[in-house]
C-alpha cells in the first residue's frame, strides 16, 4: 500500500505525472503475482480514472479486460475493475458543472470495449455474482455501455444465449439498488429495439413492473416508479405486438388501481412525473397512429375496466396542476376518438356545478376563456374534435344547438359557446379556436352543412336577422387579425366541400369575390402568404363546387375573373406557398394541434388534409379554361337532353300507370268470367240431376199418380173384406175347438178311441188355425205394404212438383249468366285494343328515347376526348331499361291471356 501511495503521494518535486502513474499501476498489474498487489494496483486505478479518464482509459483498459478474465474468483478486484471501466464509459461533471471529458473521448473508449464481443459477455457473466459489488458495477457498467453505443451492444445482447433473460432476472432481486439499477438498464436496452421488447414482454416483464409499482406505493411512489413506467412506454410505443399481448392478457385494468389518489393529498414534483408517464403509457394504448382494431379494442377495454370513469373524474376535480389536467383532456380525447360507446358515455358525464353541466360545455367554457393556458385550451379543442370523429349523431346534436330551441335562458349550451367565441372582438385565439371546433362539427356531415345554414344571427335592434355564413364573410371582411381570418377561411373552406347550396349563399355576397381575389394578389409576410393561399383554396372550392345557382358568378366566370384580376401563375403560386410552410407540415402530421406560440396556431389537421386533396384538383381545373367551356357547354346541352328524357320518362310512368290500372281491370274481369263460368257449369250438373231424376220417376211410376191411388186403394179394400172373412172363420174354428175341448173332457173317460179321434180332429183343426194365422199375417203385412206404397207415392208427386220449380229457376239463372258472360267478354275486348294502342305509343316512344340516347353518348364521348369526367347516371339507365322492358314483357303477357 505505502508502494502505492509512493507513485501517488509525495513532494511536489518528485510528484508524477497522472500518465506516469497510470502507467506505473498498469505495470504493476500487469506484473504482480501476488492477488493483493493486483487488487491495490486496480483500487488505485479506480481513484485516478475520474481525474485521469483519459490516460486510465488509454493505458489500463487491455489490463482491466485481463483482470475480469484472469480474476474472476475474486469478487473484490472483480468489483474495482467493473467500477473503472464504469468511470471511463460514464460523462461526469466537476463541481463547476464542466464536463470532466468530451463524449468523443468516452465514445471511443467504449468503442474499444464492445469492439471484441468477449468483453460484453465477461461483463455479463458478472450479473451473475452473488457479490454485491460486483453485481452492482457490472449492472452500472451495462447501463453506461448501452447509453453510449445502444444499437451494437443490443444487437450483442440479443445473440447472446439467455442474456436477456439475465437482466430480467435482476428485477426480483432483494437488494432494491441493483433491481434500481436494473429498471435503467432495461430502459436502454429496450430503446427503440422491437425485438428485445419482445423478448423482454414475454418473459413476464409487465407483471414484474406492475409488481414493483405496487410495492413502491404506485402513483405516490418515488423515482422507481418513474423508471418502471419508463420501461412501460419503451415496451408499448409503437409495438404492435406488445400491445395486442399487453391487451389480450388483461393487463390493462392494472392501470386503474393508478388513479385511485386521494383529493386532498399534495401534488409532488415526482408525482406529476408519475401522473405523466402514466397518461403517455394509456395514450401508446389508443394512440391514433395505431391499427384501428387495436386502438377500438383498447378503448372499449379501457371503458370496461372503468379507467375513463376514472379519468373523466380526474378531469372534473378541483386542485389538480394544469400540466396534469391538460395530459389527462388529451387522453381522455384519444380514449373516445372513434369510438362511439365511449363518446356516448363522455357526453352522459356531468361536472358537480349546481346546478350541473355537461362535462363538454365545462371545457369549452374553458377553451373561449382568454385567461386559461394556451396548452390547456389546446387540448380541450383536440377533446371537442375526438368527441366528433365519426360521430354524425353527435355533430347533429352540436349543430341542433346553435338553433332555436326550448333552452332555458339560463342555460348555456355548446352552440352559444361556440358562436360566443366564433365573434369574440378581443381575443383572436378565441375566435380560431372556436372556427376550428364548428367546422369539425361540420366534417363529412352534409345534413349538418345544410342544417347550419338556418342559422339566423340576431344583430342591432330594429334590423333584421343575419345568416350566420353571411356574418362569417362579414368579419372576414372587416377584422385585422391574421389568426381569425385564416380560422375563418379554414371553417368556410370546410363548410363549402361537396356542398354546392352553401356555395350558393356565399356567393349571393356580391363582394365576397373581390375580397378574394384581392387577398391573392397581395404581397405580405411569411404568415400572410398562408392566409393568401387559403383564400386562394377557397376560391378554388367555389369553382368546384359551384352549380350554377348564382348567374352572376359561375365556374366559367369565376375562372375568367382570376385571369384578369390576379393571373393563373400567381393564384397557383398561393396555393403552393401553403404545403412549404413549416405550419403545414406540422399540422399533417398528427391531429392534435399545437403550436411552439399562440400566434403561429393557423392551421389544423383537417383542414391540412382537405388542402391536399383539393390542391392539385382546383390547379388543373383554372389552368384549363377553354376545356371548362367546353364542358360547360357539353354539360348544357346534356341537361337540356336531360330535361328531354325526363320529360319522355314521365310520359312513360303516367303510361305506365294506366296500363297497370287496366291490367287490374283485365284480370279483375278475367277473375268475374272464371267465377260465373264453374257457376254456370254447377248450375248445368244441378240442372241435368233434376232432370235425370225425373226421368227415372217416370219411368218407375209407369201411370199417373190418380190411377194408381185408385187401384191401391181398391186392393186395399179387398184385402180388409179377406181380412174380415179370415176373421170370422177365425172366430168359428177357436168356438169349434172350444166346444170339442168340452166335449172331450166329458167322454175321455167312456171312450178312449173317440177320445183319440177326436185328438186328431183337434190337432188337425189347430194346424188349420195355424196356416190361418200365418196367412193373416202375410196379409196384414201385405196391407202395410201397399199402405206404404201409397204414401211414398203421394211424398213422390210432391217431390216432383218441387223439382220442376227448381229447374224453372236454375234455367233462369243459366240465361242471367250468359248475359254477365257476355257483357265481360265485350269489356275484354276493348280492354285489349286500348293495350295494343297504348303498345304502339310505347314503340314511338322507345324509338325517340333510342335517338336520344345516341345523342347523349356522341355528347359524352366528345367530353371525354377534351380530357372532362363524365359521370354516368347508372341509375337513371337502369331504371329506364329495367322498365321498358318490364312493361314490354308486361304487354306480350296481355296480348297472350287475350289471344
Amino acid at each position: 500500500m505505502n508502494y502505492i501511495k509512493s507513485f501517488v503521494k509525495g513532494t511536489e518535486d518528485a510528484m508524477p505525472s497522472g500518465a506516469e502513474t497510470v502507467g506505473r499501476l498498469c505495470d504493476r498489474v500487469s506484473s504482480s503475482t501476488l492477488l493483493d498487489d493486483r487488487r491495490d494496483a486496480v483500487r488505485a486505478l479506480k481513484s485516478l480514472s475520474k481525474k485521469y479518464r483519459v490516460e486510465v482509459g488509454s493505458q489500463a483498459l487491455p489490463h482491466l479486460i485481463e483482470v475480469l478474465r484472469s480474476d474472476s474468483n475474486d469478487d473484490e478486484i472483480i468489483a474495482y475493475a467493473l467500477e473503472t471501466l464504469f468511470n471511463l464509459s460514464t460523462i461526469d461533471v466537476d463541481d463547476e458543472g464542466d464536463m470532466v471529458a468530451q463524449p468523443e473521448t468516452i465514445l471511443t473508449f467504449i468503442e474499444s470495449f464492445i469492439a471484441v464481443t468477449e468483453n460484453v459477455i465477461l461483463a455479463l457473466n458478472m450479473i451473475e455474482k452473488d457479490s454485491f459489488a460486483a453485481r452492482w458495477a457490472a449492472v452500472r457498467l451495462l447501463t453506461s455501455l448501452l447509453r453510449g453505443k445502444p444499437n451494437e451492444l443490443q444487437q450483442i445482447i440479443l445473440i447472446m444465449p439467455m442474456g436477456i433473460s439475465r437482466v430480467m432476472d435482476l428485477l426480483a432481486e432483494s437488494r432494491e439498488v441493483i433491481r434500481n439499477d436494473a429498471l435503467l438498464a432495461l430502459i436502454e436496452l429496450t430503446r427503440g429495439n422491437s425485438n428485445i421488447q419482445k423478448i423482454v414482454a414475454f418473459e413476464n416483464g409487465f407483471e414484474s413492473i406492475f409488481n414493483i409499482i405496487r410495492e413502491e406505493g404506485s402513483s405516490d411512489g418515488g423515482v422507481v416508479v418513474e423508471d418502471c413506467l419508463l420501461l412501460l412506454l419503451h415496451l408499448l410505443k409503437s409495438n404492435t405486438s406488445n400491445q395486442q399481448f399487453f391487451k389480450e392478457g388483461s393487463l390493462i385494468q392494472h392501470l386503474t388501481p393508478f388513479f385511485d389518489i386521494d383529493p386532498e393529498s399534495p401534488w409532488s414534483a415526482q408525482k406529476n412525473a408519475n401522473f405523466h408517464l402514466m397518461l403517455k403509457v394509456i395514450r401508446t394504448l389508443v394512440s391514433p397512429s395505431n391499427p384501428s382494431n387495436m386502438t377500438s379494442s383498447c378503448q372499449l377495454a379501457m371503458q370496461h375496466c372503468l379507467l375513463l370513469r376514472k379519468l373523466s373524474d380526474l378531469l372534473m376535480a378541483t386542485g389538480i396542476p394544469t400540466d396534469i389536467l391538460t395530459e389527462t383532456i388529451n387522453t381522455v380525447s384519444e380514449l373516445i376518438r372513434g369510438c362511439n360507446e365511449n363518446q356516448q358515455y363522455f357526453a352522459s358525464v356531468m361536472a358537480p356545478w349546481d346546478p350541473p353541466r355537461p362535462a363538454l360545455v365545462v371545457l369549452l367554457m374553458s377553451m373561449v376563456n382568454a385567461q386559461q393556458p394556451f396548452q390547456l385550451r389546446c387540448a380541450v379543442l383536440y377533446c371537442f374534435q375526438c368527441f366528433l370523429h365519426k360521430n354524425a349523431m353527435g355533430q347533429s346534436q352540436i349543430i341542433s344547438t346553435l338553433l332555436p330551441s326550448s333552452l332555458e335562458p339560463q342555460d348555456v349550451s355548446v352552440g352559444q359557446l361556440l358562436c360566443g367565441g366564433l365573434f369574440s372582438v378581443s381575443d383572436s385565439l378565441t375566435n380560431w379556436l372556436a372556427a376550428t371546433a364548428l367546422s369539425h362539427a361540420l366534417r363529412s356531415n352534409n345534413d349538418a352543412k345544410h342544417q347550419l345554414l338556418r342559422v339566423q344571427l340576431a344583430t342591432a335592434p330594429g334590423n333584421p336577422p343575419i345568416t350566420l355564413i353571411r356574418q362569417i364573410t362579414n368579419i372576414v371582411h372587416q377584422t385585422t387579425f391574421l389568426q381569425t381570418r385564416v380560422g375563418l377561411l379554414c371553417l368556410l373552406c370546410g363548410w363549402l366541400t361537396n356542398c354546392p347550396v352553401a356555395v350558393s349563399h356565399f356567393l349571393d355576397n356580391s363582394t365576397t369575390v373581390s375580397f378574394l381575389l384581392s387577398q391573392v394578389a397581395e404581397n405580405g409576410t411569411d404568415l400572410e402568404f398562408v392566409m393568401h393561399g387559403v383564400c386562394a383554396l377557397l376560391l378554388g372550392i367555389c369553382i368546384i363546387d359551384n352549380d350554377g345557382s348564382v348567374s352572376q358568378y359561375t365556374k366559367e366566370s369565376l375562372i375568367e375573373l382570376i385571369v384578369a384580376r390576379v393571373g393563373i401563375e400567381r393564384f397557383c403560386d398561393a396555393l403552393n406557398c401553403v404545403p412549404q410552410h413549416d405550419i403545414y407540415t406540422k399540422a399533417l402530421q398528427k391531429p392534435q394541434p399545437s403550436a411552439d406560440e399562440p400566434d403561429h396556431l393557423l392551421l389544423n389537421h383537417t383542414f391540412a388534409k382537405l388542402f391536399k386533396t383539393q390542391e392539385d384538383v382546383i390547379i388543373k381545373t383554372v389552368s384549363n379554361l377553354e376545356d371548362v367551356k367546353k364542358e360547360e357547354e357539353v354539360k348544357a346541352a346534356m341537361k337540356a337532353h336531360d330535361s328531354i328524357v325526363n320529360e319522355y320518362k314521365t310520359l312513360i310512368r303516367e303510361q305506365d300507370s294506366k296500363l297497370e290500372a287496366f291490367k287490374g281491370k283485365c284480370n279483375k274481369l278475367e277473375a268475374d268470367l272464371t267465377s260465373s263460368a264453374s257457376l254456370l257449369s254447377e248450375r248445368d250438373a244441378q240442372v241435368q240431376q233434376l232432370k235425370d231424376q225425373y226421368n227415372l220417376l217416370k219411368l218407375t211410376q209407369g201411370t199417373s199418380g190418380d190411377e194408381t191411388t185408385a187401384v191401391m186403394t181398391k186392393r186395399i179394400d179387398d184385402l180388409n173384406q179377406q181380412i174380415i172373412a179370415k176373421d170370422n172363420e177365425l172366430k168359428s174354428c177357436q168356438q169349434t175347438i172350444s166346444e170339442l175341448k168340452a166335449q172331450g173332457d166329458v167322454k175321455l173317460s167312456e171312450n178312449p178311441s173317440a177320445d183319440e179321434k177326436s185328438q186328431k180332429d183337434i190337432i188337425s183343426m189347430q194346424q188349420e188355425l195355424n196356416r190361418l194365422s200365418i196367412t193373416l199375417k202375410e196379409k196384414e203385412e201385405e196391407l202395410a205394404k201397399m199402405t206404404n206404397a201409397s204414401t211414398s207415392a203421394v211424398v213422390q208427386q210432391e217431390e216432383n212438383a218441387s223439382l220442376k220449380q227448381k229447374l224453372a229457376e236454375a234455367e233462369n239463372q243459366i240465361e242471367e249468366l250468359q248475359k254477365t258472360a257476355s257483357e265481360h267478354v265485350a269489356k275484354y275486348i276493348e280492354s285489349n285494343s286500348v293495350c295494343e294502342t297504348i303498345k304502339k305509343e310505347q314503340d314511338d316512344l322507345l324509338i325517340l328515347l333510342s335517338d336520344q340516347e345516341e345523342k347523349l353518348s356522341t355528347y359524352k364521348k366528345k367530353l371525354r376526348g377534351l380530357g372532362a369526367e363524365v359521370s354516368s347516371d347508372e341509375g337513371e339507365d337502369e331504371y329506364e331499361g329495367g322498365d321498358l322492358n318490364e312493361e314490354e314483357s308486361e304487354t306480350n303477357n296481355v296480348n297472350g291471356e287475350g289471344a
